[in-house]
Formats: structure tokens, sequence, C-alpha cells
């Protein structure tokens, strides 16, 4: 049965079941609230007929180490919509995202963070563009306003080097977005460990579309991705989807071989037409420190890349699933 067909089926059938999928890491500061907004939303949703009465709110406790996943049990026994399921260990956002993925039950689902920075009211358009045949829905930011310029600068330059490098990304968009159940069965098929879902995505192909919108400031709690979090994430997504970074030491080994070539010869002319040559000069020790640091680098990024094959070799779990509610 094709994506198509199923766009068909879903114009025509009852309203689709949604589950919406939230990694959680430390969140006890926000997650109440982010419990009362999103069952105010799915509620609000059933009740206007967008959503059927099987959809879900699913809370991925990612190895917390403060109150989160009991707050999450409690949230599960107090609200039928509210479900939990809670990794064995701590294995990152974007690995609990795909445990949350992978797991849950749904014609459709929605992954949002649980800070509450993403304006939930675009849960609503992304639903209806899904009924009306999108397999793929991305939630991207409208404006920046309200990140510092550095942050800002840095983020949107990111996502042009990445276009640059040839990786298919959508601008301005991180992992608010909807994906039907052909997307999710599609996305499965992807065994891979060092995991970059903004890149993944894209690659699925199906009919998709985009949702503006706002984004707020985090409603209480302290931001799970400081400046080394998000330099890592963004050097994984680089160096999982392009190999550009190789050839790159490919062309500056042959430009510095032209250089060290010059080098050679104006101390070749310098040695035989002057009498200003002194011992242990310049001429020799910047092209070796210069050397040694491009080769150090050159090492750093074909390490970089052979740790990838040495991770993605072993096969093991992405996430193992300690406890369901």
């Amino acid at each position: 049965m094709t994506a198509q067909h199923d766009a068909d089926i879903r114009s025509e059938s009852a309203t689709p079941s949604v589950a919406i999928v939230i990694p959680c890491y430390n969140e006890e500061a926000v997650l109440a609230e982010t419990a009362v907004r999103m069952s105010g939303i799915v509620r609000g949703l059933q009740a206007r007929g967008l959503v059927s009465a099987q959809s879900t709110v699913n809370f991925v406790d990612d190895g917390s180490r403060d109150a989160t996943w009991r707050l999450i049990e409690q949230l599960a026994a107090g609200d039928p919509l509210i479900r939990g399921i809670k990794l064995s260990r701590n294995r990152g956002h974007q690995n609990a995202l795909m445990a949350g993925l992978m797991t849950v039950e749904g014609e459709a689902t929605i992954s949002v963070d649980a800070d509450l920075q993403d304006d939930l009211g675009a849960i609503e358009a992304m639903i209806v563009k899904f009924r009306e045949g999108c397999e793929v829905v991305y939630g991207v930011r409208n404006r920046r306003d309200t990140d510092t310029f550095f942050k800002r600068f840095t983020a949107e330059g990111y996502y042009k080097v990445l276009s640059t490098l040839g990786v298919d990304v959508v601008f301005n968009h991180a992992d608010y977005r909807l994906l039907g159940r052909a997307a999710i069965e599609a996305l499965r098929e992807y065994g891979e460990v060092n995991l970059f879902l903004r890149g993944i995505i894209p690659q699925l192909g199906f009919k998709s579309d985009v949702v503006l919108y706002d984004r707020q400031e985090r409603f209480a709690g302290e931001s799970k991705y400081p400046i080394g979090k998000m330099l890592s994430l963004a050097w994984n997504g680089l160096t999982s989807f392009s190999s550009k970074p190789l050839r790159w030491i490919t062309v500056a080994g042959t430009l510095i071989s032209f250089i060290s070539f010059g080098i050679g010869t104006w101390a070749l002319v310098i040695g035989l037409f002057s009498d200003r040559v002194l011992p242990g000069w310049a001429s020799t020790v910047i092209p070796m420190y210069f050397m040694g640091g491009i080769q150090l680098l050159s090492l750093g990024i074909i390490g970089e890349y052979v740790s990838k094959i040495y991770l993605e070799t072993k096969r093991r779990p992405r996430f193992i699933i300690e406890k369901q509610v």
C-alpha cells in the first residue's frame, strides 16, 4: 500500500490517532505544566474531531537524575491520555526521541521538546496538513528574535554550512515535526547509531510541508543543550552526512605541497645567491610547525570518521527501555 493511498484513506476515514512524543531529561521543573498544556491541546483537538480518542501524550525519560520519572508515573496514573517510557540510562536527546517514535502507536506522531519553547498551537496546523495528505510536516521557526546574536548567527550559519556540503536539511527546523505511520516505518529501517534526525528525516521522501511558528522562552528549568552539546550535535550532523571534510584534507595536502615546493625553491635561491642565510632560520622552523599542525588536524578528522565506523560496526542498541506506564 502506497503513502498516497494512505493519504486518500485519511481524507475519507475517521479522525486519526496521534501520539505526541516528548523526550525528557531532568525536566521536573516544567513537567507538570507541560502535561497540563499537552493534555488540554489533545482534548481540545478530540472535541473538535481532529484526532481520535486513542490519541496519547508520551513522555520519554532519558535517564533523568531528578524526580522526572516519578512525576511521569504520577501524571500517567492521574490522566489516561498520558503515557511514560523510561530508558535504562541516559542515551541523549536523539536516542530518547527515537525510542519514543519506535515505541508509541498512532497513525501519526508529533515530536516536541518538554521545555514549552515550541509553540504548541502549531500542532493543530500539523494535523490539518497530515489529514490533507502530508506524511511529514516540519515545524520551522518563523524568526529568531528570542535568541542571542551569537546563537542566531551560529545556528543559521550552521544550516547554511550543511546545505553547502550537500546535506539535505530544512532551514531553521529542529525536532518539532509530525511523522505519519508510513514515515515511521521507513525510519525504522535506518539502523545507524550516530543519529542526526534532522538529516535523516528529509531522506525518507514522502509528501511534506512546513508549519511556521514562533519560539518562546523556556518556561522553567535550565537548557539541556549547553554550548558543548550543541557543538557535539552540530559536528555529528556534519560528519554523519557528508564526506567533504575528508576531501578537504586532500585539497589541503595538495596546496601545502605546492607551498612547500615554493618555499624550498626560495630557500635554494637564497642559499646560492645570498650571504644572508642564518642557521636555524624561520624558513625551516615555520614550515615544520605548519605541516605538523595540518597533519594533526587531518588525523583528527580522519579519526572522527573512523570512530563512527567503529561505533556502527558494533551494532549496539541505541536505547534500552526499562519500564513503561
